[in-house]
């Protein structure tokens, strides 16, 4: 346990130092910058979590195959007194699908630890402006626009404060609903427990999202991936026990908090970085002369390893080159080399040559560069022109 605490606490740069340009396109965060490190340390730790390897074993003959017979009971109950459908038994689980577990772990499927309920469509002219919150999968995600409905729906039909959901299409994972009262829609199952006193519904709301994202890692790109009832009730769910759940929840806790902070320092020195990079290569385009010009390359030499780690800043760089390429900047001046003057009265001569042949249209003439148009200063040597009369339009 030791090793996995140092793995996770003891190379924190390196998991914060991961960096990467953010897709442009699709709804979402508008950060150009993805912490990518510190989210595969969050995956990390919450795989870590439901393998039994994120907290201590403790010596003791407690088992959850107490917990696993229960929920089963209860299920058998529900099915006596009418209250759920009987439905076609889940498979046994076979050794093939059973993951390596603590020895005092259990396995069961999930649809028999849950009655998973469906949400309810709704049609247009049941979507109104006010009434009871109609939550929708696009309200877990990304829309603030809510709708409401004035149906009077069975119990099962609403989620209250503390419930166990889990939406399933299009965007998809599970959460512990935290707002008032609502209807939920049809993409939306509430998970309801057959006995929550044998269940931490923290520690099952951690096992869904690393399901989830097992999901999302075998999508290979498929733009609509989501979850199967079917599939969700015969995912084999690991059942710790209960005490072990609670330490786990609040190890998962303390070790998110951590990343939390590791995310906002990160995304602060990313700020600093990125304004001392433009100021830096705002000093290369800006010098007057050659000693500020080598001013300013010098201190950007000096951090070049420190400055330039993002594809962001790398791209400025890039940028920054090509301007200083245009402004006669990247290379020395050689005196000796022939005025740009003497090119361009070569490039008028052969244009009238061309147009003489109908080669070329003579066009309207163009109008001479004005000062106030310099964008910068020029070397010697180097004049404004306009691009018409270099080039054939």
């Amino acid at each position: 346990m030791a090793k996995i605490e140092t793995i996770i606490t003891d190379h924190l740069d390196v998991w914060s130092s991961a960096i990467k340009q953010r897709n442009s396109q699709g709804r979402g965060s508008s950060k150009k910058q993805e912490l990518y490190g510190i989210q595969k340390l969050r995956e990390l730790i919450l795989e870590l979590a439901v393998r039994g390897l994120l907290v201590p074993q403790q010596e003791t003959k407690a088992s959850s195959e107490r917990l696993v017979d229960a929920m089963k009971l209860a299920k058998v109950n529900a099915i006596a007194e009418q209250r759920i459908r009987k439905a076609k038994p889940l498979p046994k689980i076979d050794a093939e699908e059973t993951p390596k577990i603590p020895d005092n772990w259990s396995v069961m499927r999930f649809g028999d630890a849950f009655n998973v309920i469906n949400g309810r469509a709704y049609k247009k002219h049941e979507m109104l402006d006010e009434g009871t919150p109609l939550l929708r999968v696009g309200n877990l995600f990304t829309s603030n626009q809510w709708y409401y409905s004035d149906l009077e729906l069975e119990p099962d039909k609403y989620i209250e404060k503390g419930d166990l959901i889990y939406a399933w299409s299009a965007s998809f994972g599970p959460f512990i609903w935290d707002g008032e009262k609502v209807i939920y829609h049809y993409h939306i199952w509430k998970l309801d427990f057959y006995k929550a006193e044998c269940l931490d519904k923290y520690f099952v709301n951690i096992f869904l999202q690393v399901i989830t994202e097992e999901i999302k890692a075998s999508g290979h790109g498929i733009a609509m991936v989501h979850m199967t009832k079917e599939k969700m009730e015969k995912l084999v769910l690991v059942i710790p026990p209960l005490e072990e759940q609670k330490r786990i929840v609040a190890k998962v806790d303390e070790l998110m908090a951590l990343c939390d902070q590791l995310e906002e320092r990160q995304e602060n020195n990313i700020a600093a970085q990125q304004q001392l990079v433009e100021v830096l290569l705002a000093a290369l385009t800006q010098a007057t002369d050659a000693e500020a010009f080598q001013q300013a390359w010098t201190r950007l030499a000096t951090n070049f390893e420190t400055l330039f780690t993002t594809e962001n800043s790398i791209d400025q760089l890039k940028q920054t080159l090509l301007q200083l390429a245009v402004m006669g900047k990247l290379v020395p001046q050689d005196p000796n080399d022939e005025p740009a003057s003497v090119l361009l009265e070569k490039i008028a001569a052969e244009k009238e040559k061309l147009i003489k042949k109908k080669i070329i249209r003579a066009g309207a003439k163009l109008a001479p560069v004005e000062e106030n148009q310099h964008g910068f200063k020029l070397p010697d040597g180097w004049v404004y022109a306009r691009l018409g009369n270099i080039v054939s339009r």
